[in-house]
């Protein structure tokens, strides 16, 4: 597939995602969801797992202890790098452009970036934030479906005389 870095599987035996701030978060403060789930069962079958700067600073800064920041700085060297070049910036802020036309406001430009590498390299990304859905269904953007997310219905109440 082109525009792939180095070292990205490209047979059909393995898959390649990237994963957002979202599901490392959670999966290094041990909550079970099925994000880390599948996050973890990427793992354990050695597919190729994907990160780009946005996701490593965005995990790395929310760190509070040396020790545990060491572990997780430790922990992503073991997964691919994805480059992020001028073009990348630049398809980043046209997205935010032209989700805002068709109404929908992303509320962290980051998820824009992100969105951007895995377009960049059409690898879907593996998620647990709401801002991915409206892009992924708005925009070029693939996501891994863990479950089905519910969705917000307006609610009628009723008012007791």
């Amino acid at each position: 597939m082109a525009g792939r870095p180095a070292g990205l599987a490209t047979g059909a035996r393995h898959s390649v995602t990237i994963v957002d701030t979202t599901v490392w978060i959670d999966f290094f403060g041990g909550t079970d969801t099925p994000e880390v789930q599948e996050l973890q069962r990427l793992i354990d079958a050695s597919e190729d797992v994907c990160i780009c700067g946005v996701i490593l600073t965005e995990v790395l800064q929310g760190i509070r202890e040396d020790k545990d920041h060491a572990a997780a700085s430790a922990a992503f060297e073991a997964f691919l790098f994805l480059p992020m070049t001028q073009r990348t910036f630049i398809r980043a802020a046209d997205l935010y452009r032209t989700l805002r036309r068709k109404g929908v406001t992303i509320r962290n430009a980051m998820d824009c970036m992100i969105a951007s590498v895995a377009i960049e390299h059409d690898i879907p990304l593996l998620h647990n934030d709401r801002d991915f859905d409206a892009i992924a269904t708005l925009g070029n953007l693939k996501v891994v479906k863990t479950r089905e997310r519910p969705t917000r219905k307006s609610t009628v109440r009723l008012r007791r005389p």
